[in-house]
């Protein structure tokens, strides 16, 4: 009689802890600077709206702050992407959307935004941070870490492992804005001198669930390949044309580590292009820090193998 209530609640709980797993990452990176700082906001110049509504309901304007000695957002309520192109003598056509994490609550737009997009053009490919809608968060600072220390003291849980069909209505803001991105780039990809059939996209935690969900349930967005880094691997219903599928996680994140690889296992029986790089240390969040531990290697074993899927190919070549 009380099967449905109860469930309801179970599911809202999942959903918490999954948000805490997220974001918690940054604070597996480093024990020192771990202030919250509110900042102005920076500048932006290069940032694009890409016509998605303004986050229904919002009431709490868009803020910055400072953490570990990078910069984070929240209370995003009007989607961005930010383009980060290359040297025109050195641009391969390919380009990839770069999905920072943060729980759906706040994003790290350098760490696991602009930093990636940055090394990303170094290599000749087109980069574009997306700075997507997020869940509302309190305004004042002080209510805010109060309110993620209330959702960190739940880390401790095994988090869970949401399935596509429900993130298609749980994510539909994130979903709505990743395919807008995808159709802006499409849409001026002469302009920008790239192929459009080697766009694809890369997220980290929360932008990593956002990344699977939109080659999973984006209908028109068609990713042609996408980054997992330190997101759940949640077993799936692999589609017929899944993209290749490139994973990082290190052995001691505290959240996805010690879970079953369903996500892998689906892809490669499915035989569908799969690379799995398993780090022994690195824990959750270390984007593009600088640490001592081999999961630094990510970045490089990542366009390791676009090359090797020709996607790095330039259009001469």
């Amino acid at each position: 009689m009380h099967s449905k209530p109860r469930a309801a609640r179970s599911a809202i709980l999942r959903v918490t802890l999954l948000i805490a797993a997220c974001l918690f990452g940054a604070r597996t990176l480093a024990q020192t600077d771990d202030a919250m700082t509110p900042i102005p906001t920076p500048d932006q110049p290069n940032a694009i709206e890409i016509g998605t509504a303004p986050l229904p309901g919002a009431q709490t304007l868009e803020a910055w702050h400072s953490q570990y000695g990078s910069r984070f957002v929240r209370n995003v309520t009007v989607a961005t992407l930010t383009p980060f192109l290359p040297d025109p003598a050195n641009a391969i056509g390919a380009a990839v959307i770069v999905a920072p994490g943060g729980g759906f609550r706040t994003l790290s737009m350098e760490n696991e935004g602009w930093d990636v997009a940055r090394a990303l053009a170094e290599k000749g490919i087109a980069a574009f941070v997306l700075k997507y809608r997020l869940n509302q968060t309190p305004s004042d600072m002080t209510e805010f870490k109060r309110a993620m220390d209330e959702m960190f003291s739940d880390t401790g849980r095994r988090p869970p492992r949401p399935e596509p069909k429900q993130m298609k209505t749980r994510l539909a803001p994130q979903i709505e804005d990743s395919r807008a991105a995808f159709a802006m780039i499409r849409a001026r990809a002469a302009e920008w001198k790239i192929d459009t059939d080697r766009i694809g996209m890369i997220g980290f935690s929360a932008g990593a669930m956002l990344t699977m969900a939109t080659a999973l349930v984006g209908e028109d967005a068609k990713p042609a390949f996408i980054g997992n880094i330190y997101g759940p691997l949640t077993a799936v219903a692999v589609p017929d044309d899944a993209p290749p599928l490139f994973v990082a996680l290190a052995a001691d994140d505290p959240f996805f580590a010690n879970s079953e690889f369903g996500l892998i296992e689906n892809w490669h029986a499915a035989e569908k292009p799969v690379e799995f790089h398993f780090y022994e240390q690195g824990g959750h969040g270390f984007g593009m820090y600088s640490k001592e531990t081999t999961s630094t290697g990510w970045f490089s074993a990542f366009t390791s193998w676009l090359t090797m899927h020709e996607m790095l190919k330039s259009k001469a070549g």
